[in-house]
């Protein structure tokens, strides 16, 4: 929180900082209970490291609603990757009894849902209800997966970037069924529901709203100058809105550096996504509760902020000499939920692929890898190659185009011969 000045409240803030931890200490009974002491003082730790990195903490790219929303999203995102570490060094069984200090309920072997089974849209054999396997389907993750996408779209601000990752994950569920019977869906589930209707409405209604906010006039002014109260009210609403636009242009084709860049964050998309399914596997979280739906939240928050940064650092590296800070935190809490996967269950991620599936993956980063040094290599190289030829020949041809008739006319493929030179010099002609 910042002053009218534009000076940070950080004096205030630690006042009343030290008078809730004296009040704790001098006029509060501390409990004997050991349990109840710890889960206290690591939530008042927590609380304090909050209320410095909220005042003290450096700006990121965002300043609405206010730049203090985004300074405690960044040191959230510190306190979730310390969380993912302390988790990360414990035994597998100590980790799962571990969560059962945040929630009571947890810690017990959960059994995955198959949505697979019976795919057939129109069941004849059921008279009372024959699309009773559509309606199965449609769950509250439903608007769930709308609004994720539609949350995406406006973090990456581009359509293909958008549409390549759904239909990859898709891919990416088919091939990891075997490993995971959440994966197992119906092929009307897949296209249908998820691509076209979930993902793609979302992104489609996403884009709408990149449109309206490019072709919005950001022209801003303060709330007591207004003299309306619909101005007034007006005004609170949009400073939920961006201070001023950028248009996102990835340009992943321009240079080796921006195709790897925009690889790289498709691949780290994709992950995270996974990142939610395999965490939820090997902690034995339900996928209704809220430490799901908290980590999600989390993500919706710290995904913009960190898109932003990874374009300034591409778009413009001579100002932007090094990755923004909430950019390194989303990619090393991702990197980390990663390894807490693979260390908590290897053997189900060491399960191998149906070979048809593997054959298919090789086939794909072949043609990936083919085009990526056809691109970048070998098409650079003929470029040269023929402006070099080019530009060879065009030097050889200039002496002959200064020669010319005495007219200055130069000579074309129908005209006569012309004298040579001996006759030019006025020598007479052999008879």
């Amino acid at each position: 929180v910042r002053s009218v000045g534009g000076r940070a409240h950080t004096l205030t803030v630690l006042f009343i900082l030290t008078c809730v931890l004296g009040y704790v200490t001098l006029l509060e009974e501390t409990p004997r209970d050991t349990a109840y002491n710890t889960k206290r003082g690591i939530v008042a730790s927590i609380l304090v490291f909050l209320c410095f990195g909220v005042t003290q903490a450096k700006d990121g790219p965002f300043s609405r609603p206010h730049p203090a929303y985004w300074r405690f999203w960044l040191c959230v995102s510190v306190v979730y990757e310390l969380f993912l570490i302390f988790i990360l060094f414990q035994t597998v069984q100590d980790g799962r009894q571990f969560l059962k200090y945040v929630d009571p309920k947890l810690g017990v072997p959960l059994p995955e849902r198959d949505y697979g089974g019976n795919c057939l849209i129109y069941d004849a054999h059921n008279a009372s209800d024959p699309f009773h396997n559509v309606w199965d389907k449609l769950d509250g993750f439903v608007p769930a997966h709308f609004l994720g996408w539609y949350l995406k779209t406006l973090m990456i601000r581009d359509w293909w970037m958008c549409t390549i990752v759904s239909v990859m994950f898709e891919f990416l569920e088919y091939s990891l069924e075997h490993q995971l019977p959440n994966f197992s869906e119906c092929w009307w589930d897949h296209w249908i529901m998820d691509v076209l209707v979930c993902n793609g409405l979302g992104i489609y209604c996403g884009m709408k709203t990149l449109e309206w906010l490019s072709m919005k006039t950001y022209k801003w002014q303060g709330l007591w100058n207004i003299p309306t109260y619909k101005g007034k009210m007006k005004r609170i609403a949009f400073q939920f809105t961006p201070y001023s636009w950028v248009r996102f242009e990835w340009k992943p084709a321009s240079s080796l550096r921006r195709w790897l860049a925009v690889c790289g964050i498709i691949l780290v998309f994709l992950l995270a996504e996974l990142n939610t399914f395999y965490l939820k596997f090997v902690l034995w979280l339900p996928p209704e509760h809220y430490l799901v739906l908290l980590r999600l939240v989390f993500f919706v928050n710290v995904g913009g902020v960190a898109m932003r940064e990874i374009y300034d650092f591409m778009d413009d590296p001579k100002l932007h000499k090094k990755l923004g800070q909430q950019a390194w935190l989303v990619a090393a809490i991702t990197a980390t939920e990663l390894l807490i996967v693979v260390k908590y269950d290897p053997h189900t991620l060491t399960l191998s692929l149906p070979f048809y599936i593997s054959q298919c993956w090789t086939l794909g980063s072949v043609l990936v890898l083919t085009w990526t040094i056809w691109r970048f290599f070998l098409r650079d190289i003929t470029l040269r190659y023929k402006e070099t030829r080019r530009q060879k020949q065009q030097s050889r041809g200039d002496p002959g185009r200064a020669v010319g008739t005495a007219d200055g006319h130069l000579p074309e493929p129908g005209d006569p011969p012309g004298p040579t030179e001996a006759e030019a010099e006025g020598a007479p002609a052999p008879s």
